[in-house]
Order: structure tokens, then C-alpha cells, then sequence
């Protein structure tokens, strides 16, 4: 039977089935950069849709998500996971030929509603079959070499992402300032991506399923989703994540209409702007990796959302420069700042579900998280798209003035509109999301003053090694020497260690608290030598 489960699957099947999901993974991230996220807004732009209409569009993506719950109960039924990913991302596929007739209708109208029919049914059928493709690839991986595979299609994905993303960009500026030229471009990005859609199947059709286990009668859907709303702590986190959600989606699927519309830049600049922020984000998110592990994910919580804020307030501030250039300059900043603070709130995020999710029970509360989180980013854009339209007839001016015998002067004047209105209100949203934060209970975090305080020391300690000179002083000079310097400086350093560390017996631990009071200009020595230290500062006490 076509596409049917096998009862063993071969060492040999498996490293085929493999390699298979590597071509998927380089095709399926072709179609992702070439014709979704910036550029399918971009599309939206291009035909003249209503704030409304591209507010629509961006939420279909996330609301979508929702179908993964009806989903597991289809993926129980039939137990055919290949024959259901395979067919669900075919027929979604087969939307991409649609997108790329849509800037030939003539109707403005028409073309939007046939784009938004269109998105319906390509990221509805890829969330189903993203459901059975997950269950799929849980019996086929071997469980000891997954972060590897992962990795290594994550790689492969962002390599091609980034190039696609690129030529896509090229592409675009190309065709800047022509209609007709810009109609052909999207049309023939579409076509590639059918046929990059068509490849990406063909792989995966070649991958080997496993044979679902016999069913043990395992709880209701409807149970499963409704327990995790039991466990208070989790309600708190769920009630960040939503409001987090909403607040972000407010604004930012909006961003690329406002440097087209408002600020004038072309489609080619805006997805190189979404370049910038990709690489920000992979630079940083090994490092937000190490903070997470050290102060826990609501401590990285706590830093890396407040600066996503500040960069969604300061969009609206992106109109007052003066010159294309120094505008971009700015962008090009800002998109560096959310990228590199998207990779922290994307990671600390997902930790913090797993982490508070009880062994056992983690598939529904994952499963509730998720729900909650696509209802909260998919109702934000289409309410998005309602206040752009309503801010654009409203505005909000606050001025001071003095009135004396000759006249009055204005001594300072500021006026909110349209755009500044939307960037502050979403910004506002997000700190509520803060709020929420707070209240949620997770072993191990510290305030997130810590964790700056830890950034600013490590970026302080990599400079210092930067410099030649530093660097012979750090290999030449022993860390001790800076200890014996006197009896007093040496009972400060005693009083301050065995403060941090009254355990004596956890050397490593004690090396680090050193290495931290003398403002890290060492590396944490080894134990033998830090034994040997403490002889000598307890004989010079």
C-alpha cells in the first residue's frame, strides 16, 4: 500500500529516510523565504490591500495552529502519519500557484480575498500535517542522535533561508518603481517555490514511517488540554504568554508596511532588514543558552523582553531622522537589537513550558500552551489592522507655553499620530506582559539586574582579552598575586569568599567566587592551586 507504515524499519532505511529529511528541510525553507513571512506581506502591500486585509493575513499563520488539536485525534484514527504529512503539504503547496495569479486580478478586492482563501488553505494543511509529522519523527530519530539531526537540518535551513531570503531581496529591488515588473517577480518567486514545494514532497515521501503502537486508551483531548489549566503557577505563565503574544503581534507584523507606506523603502531593503535580525539572533542565542542555564528563564525573561520593548517603542521614532541613509542606519540598529533579544524570549519561552511542565503530563500542557498562545497571536494582528486604520484619523498633541505681554511661545511641543500611536500602545501592552511575568513562580531565577550586571562583566572581561596588552598580563601574572598583597585586602577577600561559599569543600565553586571579586581579570584556577592559595591566605591572615 501506497505511503504505509513498516512494522521494523532497517538501520540502512533509517540513514536513507535521513538524508531525505535533509533535502525536505533545504526545499521546505526555500518555500518559507521565498514566498512567506515578509514576502507575502510584501505581496499584500503590492496589490493595495487595507491595513485590515494584511492584519488578516498575518494572523492566519498563527491562528492556524489551533488545528494541531483536531489533528492529534486524526492522526490516532487513521495511524498513517507519512500518508497524512505527505498529503496535507501537497495539497497546501498546490496554494502557491494561486499566489502567484494574484497580482494579475484585476480587482484589488477580489485579489486580497483570493490571497487570504489562498493562505487559509496553505498554512491550515501544514499545521495538520506539522502534527503528524512531529509524531512521526519521534518513533523514526534515534533518541541519542536528535540534537545532532536537529542541529544539522536547523543549519541547513538557516543557510538556505539566508541565501533565498537574499535573491528574493535582489529580486525585489530590481522590479522597484515598476508595476508591471513587480507583478512578473512575485509571480515567478511563487512558481519557484512550487517547485521547490514539489521536491520537498518528493523527499519526504521517501522517508520511512514506523508502525504506531496499539493504543492504550489514553485520556480525552478535552482532558488533556483542561488539566494544565488546574496547576496555578502554570495559569500565571500561560497569562504572560498570551498577553506577551498579543502585545507582539500587535505591532510587528506591521513593521513592513510601515517602512513601505510611511517611510518609503523598498521590498528589497525591508527583507534584507529581516536578514539582519535572523543573524543577530543565531550570534546571540548560544549565549542566552548559558544565561538561561545559570539564572534560570524568567531571569532572561526579564532582560531580554523589556529591550524587544524599548525596540517596538522606538519604531515610532524611526519618521523624525532626516535622510534615507540615516534612517536606515537606524533600522539596521533596532533590527540588530530584536533579533538578538527575540533569540533570548524565543528560548527562555519554550524552557520555561517544558521546565514547569509536570514529568508525565508535559504532551497537554505543551499542547494547552500552544492553543493559548495561537488564539493570543492570531486575534492580535486583525485587531492590529482595526487601530491602524483608526489611530490614522487621530492624533495626540501635548505642548507647553509661555504667554507673557508680547505673545505666546511655545518652549516644547510633541505630537503622537497614527504609526507612534500604534508602536507606543503595543510597547504599553508589553510591559502588562512584564507584569504577568512577575508573578510566575520558577526555581532558580534572580532578579534580571543580575543577569545585566553578568553581561556587562563578561562583555567588559572579553574586551580586556581583546587587548594585547591585557592578555600578556593575564598569562604572565599569578591570580594569587593580587591576594597577598596585604593582611588587609587579604581578610576582605576571605570574608567576602566564605560568605558566598561557607562550604569550603566545593573548591570549583569557591574558585569562581574569586575569580568574580577580583573583577574577572583571571580565569577560575584549578583545584590543587586553589587549595594551595587558601593555605597561603589563611597563613598571611
Amino acid at each position: 500500500m501506497i505511503l504505509s507504515p513498516q512494522a521494523e524499519v532497517s538501520a540502512t532505511e533509517r540513514e536513507r529516510g535521513l538524508r531525505n529529511l535533509l533535502i525536505d528541510a533545504a526545499f521546505a525553507t526555500a518555500i518559507g523565504a521565498l514566498n512567506s513571512g515578509v514576502v507575502l506581506l510584501a505581496l499584500a502591500i503590492h496589490i493595495g490591500a487595507s491595513n485590515l486585509q494584511i492584519g488578516v493575513l498575518a494572523a492566519i499563520p498563527l491562528l492556524t495552529q489551533i488545528l494541531q488539536a483536531p489533528a492529534v485525534t486524526l492522526v490516532e484514527r487513521v495511524r498513517r502519519r507519512r500518508l497524512i504529512s505527505v498529503a496535507c503539504v501537497f495539497t497546501a503547496r498546490l496554494a502557491l500557484p494561486i499566489y502567484a495569479l494574484v497580482p494579475f486580478i484585476p480587482d484589488r478586492d477580489a485579489a486580497a480575498a483570493v490571497l487570504i482563501l489562498a493562505a487559509l488553505i496553505h498554512y491550515g494543511l501544514n499545521a495538520v500535517g506539522s502534527c503528524s509529522w512531529n509524531s512521526w519523527m519521534r518513533d523514526l530519530l534515534p533518541q541519542d542522535r536528535l540534537g545532532a539531526f536537529f542541529s544539522r537540518r536547523n543549519l541547513y535551513g538557516t543557510a538556505v533561508s539566508a541565501a533565498a531570503t537574499v535573491g528574493a531581496a535582489w529580486a525585489l529591488q530590481r522590479a522597484t518603481g515598476s508595476e508591471a515588473a513587480g507583478d512578473r517577480v512575485y509571480a515567478s518567486l511563487y512558481a519557484v517555490g512550487f517547485l521547490c514545494g514539489l521536491v520537498s514532497t518528493a523527499a519526504l515521501a521517501r522517508v520511512p514511517e514506523p508502525r504506531m503502537p496499539s493504543p492504550a486508551g489514553a485520556p480525552s483531548l478535552r482532558r488533556l488540554l483542561l488539566q494544565p489549566l488546574r496547576d496555578v503557577n502554570f495559569q500565571r505563565v500561560l497569562r504572560y504568554l498570551a498577553s506577551w503574544q498579543f502585545a507582539v503581534n500587535l505591532a510587528t507584523p506591521f513593521f513592513t508596511v510601515y517602512f513601505v507606506r510611511e517611510l518609503g523603502f523598498s521590498m528589497g531593503f525591508v527583507l534584507i532588514l529581516s536578514v539582519v535580525s535572523q543573524l543577530a539572533n543565531v550570534a546571540v542565542v548560544r549565549g542566552w543558552g548559558r544565561l538561561s542555564d545559570r539564572f534560570a528563564n524568567k531571569s532572561v525573561l526579564a532582560v531580554a523582553s523589556p529591550l524587544y520593548l524599548l525596540c517596538i517603542a522606538a519604531m515610532a521614532f524611526a519618521s523624525e531622522f532626516e535622510g534615507a541613509w540615516t534612517r536606515a542606519g537606524y533600522l539596521v540598529l533596532l533590527h540588530v537589537l530584536m533579533g538578538a533579544a527575540q533569540a533570548g524570549v524565543g528560548l527562555a519561552t519554550n524552557n520555561i513550558v517544558i521546565k514547569l511542565s509536570p514529568a508525565g503530563a508535559a504532551t497537554g500542557y505543551m499542547a494547552t500552551n500552544a492553543l493559548v498562545g495561537a488564539l493570543a497571536s492570531g486575534t492580535a494582528p486583525i485587531v492590529g489592522g482595526w487601530l491602524t486604520d483608526f489611530f490614522a484619523r487621530r492624533q495626540l498633541t501635548l505642548s507647553l507655553d509661555w504667554t507673557g505681554p508680547s505673545g505666546t511661545a511655545e518652549l516644547f511641543g510633541v505630537g503622537v499620530a497614527h504609526w507612534e500611536f500604534f508602536f507606543l500602545l503595543a510597547a504599553a501592552l508589553g510591559l502588562y506582559a512584564l507584569h504577568r511575568l512577575a508573578a510566575v513562580d520558577e526555581p532558580g531565577s534572580v532578579e534580571g539586574r543580575e543577569v545585566v550586571d553578568h553581561i556587562v562583566a563578561q562583555a567588559r572581561y572579553n574586551l580586556r582579552n581583546a587587548s594585547s596588552v591585557a592578555g600578556v598580563r593575564q598569562a604572565l601574572a599569578f591570580p594569587a598575586g593580587a591576594l597577598i598583597k596585604s593582611r588587609e585586602g587579604t581578610r576582605f577577600v576571605l570574608e567576602s569568599l566564605f560568605e558566598r561559599h561557607r562550604d569550603v569543600k566545593q573548591p570549583a565553586a569557591a574558585s569562581e567566587a574569586v575569580g568574580t571579586l577580583l573583577d574577572a581579570t583571571f580565569e577560575p584556577i584549578p583545584d590543587d592551586e586553589f587549595e594551595a592559595l587558601l593555605r597561603k591566605l589563611d597563613e598571611r591572615s
